[in-house]
């Protein structure tokens, strides 16, 4: 039989021995307590909620309009001999200002021959007259045959009609003389000119365009379900002299943010087919006046508006965040229990829902994201600053 050397023998006795301390160990240690994992609640982020008034707002945007655009046209022909210096792209002038000359001479002596034509003819009629009345009275004492007195009273009104044909041209002769100063017919201001000194121009053609500045337009697109939200008075025939909503009105303009105020003044009558949208059309007065380095509303800026709506009362607002689906709200109950509740959503925009009716003052609602949200269970709520 052969032996097993002593250097493979002491290894196998050293693990033999730790085999039976380790046995011996598990035998006699004390018994370890098993117990089930703690469950902790989730922690929400929660919102205290009050009822309040608010003001319903309708935002949208436009671009600025001048409310009244319209082409100078000369009323008559010939050289232009003096432009003013308002007669340039973008200069204002105000109403009845002679923005240019037209060369008058020719006009001046078309006039002239219409007061000699007046002359005469009054001259003319005046002597027709009296011989009626002559041929009148020489019929009345039989002196004058019937057709002699015919003869009279048709070259009397033949005479009288060449009278107001002359009165008529004369007419038309000032008139035209007074067209050679083309006048502005409002308070406004250029947009483009085409002609200058020497330049001829025709009856009828376009010299320049040019808008009003009294008060500026805006043409707001709004969707149809937030005319709910709106008091237009306007849109009935009936209520034409009453006022609409107030409009608030920002851009970005020369390096900063501007606002300018405004009033919505007429709703147009029909719906765009396509995007369902109806226009209203708000009006700003003054445009141009100076306030506080604040730039002018200018023709043609792209605005972001801000329609002021209904107010309503006894409402609760919440963040956007808050809202789940397009009715369902989260709330805590006094036992930090998550409750599933529906509610009446007056408004909701980015930023914030008003709802109507399904809250009560007190309420906790929640903000935080939750994808598995169960009716009843334990939460651990969190409240932030009021929403409002």
């Amino acid at each position: 039989m052969k032996r097993i050397p002593p250097r493979v023998l002491a290894p196998l006795a050293v693990l033999g021995l730790g085999a039976l301390v380790a046995v011996t160990l598990a035998r006699t240690g004390p018994e370890q307590e098993t117990r089930d994992p703690e469950r902790v609640a989730p922690l929400v982020r929660a919102v205290q909620v009050q009822s309040q008034s608010v003001r319903l707002q309708v935002k949208t945007q436009g671009t600025v309009e001048p409310r009244t655009e319209s082409a100078l046209v000369p009323e008559v022909s010939g050289p232009v001999v003096w432009v003013s210096p308002s007669f340039r792209s973008g200069a204002y002038f105000d109403e009845s200002q002679i923005l240019l000359r037209i060369d008058a001479r020719d006009y001046h002596v078309a006039f002239e021959r219409a007061q000699a034509g007046l002359e005469r003819a009054e001259s003319q009629w005046k002597r027709d007259h009296n011989e009626l009345e002559r041929r009148k009275k020489l019929a009345e004492r039989d002196y004058a045959s019937p057709a002699q007195l015919d003869a009279a009273e048709t070259q009397e009104r033949v005479s009288h009609a060449a009278l107001r044909e002359t009165r008529a041209a004369l007419d038309q002769a000032e008139r035209d003389m007074a067209r050679t100063e083309v006048r502005a017919p409002y308070t406004g201001r250029i947009r483009t000119t085409s002609v200058d000194v020497g330049q001829f121009v025709n009856r009828g053609a376009p010299i320049a365009t040019l808008y009003a500045t009294d008060y500026a337009e805006v043409r707001l697109p709004i969707p149809d379900d937030d005319l709910a939200y709106l008091d237009l008075p306007l849109w009935h025939r009936d209520d034409e002299t009453a006022e609409g909503p107030e409009v608030l009105l920002s851009a970005r303009f020369a390096g900063g943010q501007h606002t300018w105020r405004g009033r919505v003044v007429r709703t147009e009558g029909e719906i765009d087919a396509r995007s369902r949208m109806v226009h209203v059309v708000a009006r700003i007065e003054d445009p141009y006046a100076a306030s506080d380095g604040r730039p002018p509303l200018a023709v043609g800026l792209f605005v972001e508006a801000q329609i002021q709506g209904r107010q309503v009362k006894g409402v609760h607002v919440v963040p956007r965040a808050a809202l789940r689906q397009a009715d369902t709200l989260y709330v805590i109950d006094a036992e930090d229990r998550l409750r599933i509740r529906s509610v009446e959503v007056l408004r909701s925009t980015r930023e914030q829902v008003v709802v109507g009716a399904g809250l009560s003052d007190g309420d906790r609602v929640v903000v935080s994201p939750f994808d598995a949200a169960v009716d009843g269970m334990q939460v651990r709520a969190m409240l932030e600053s009021d929403p409002s």
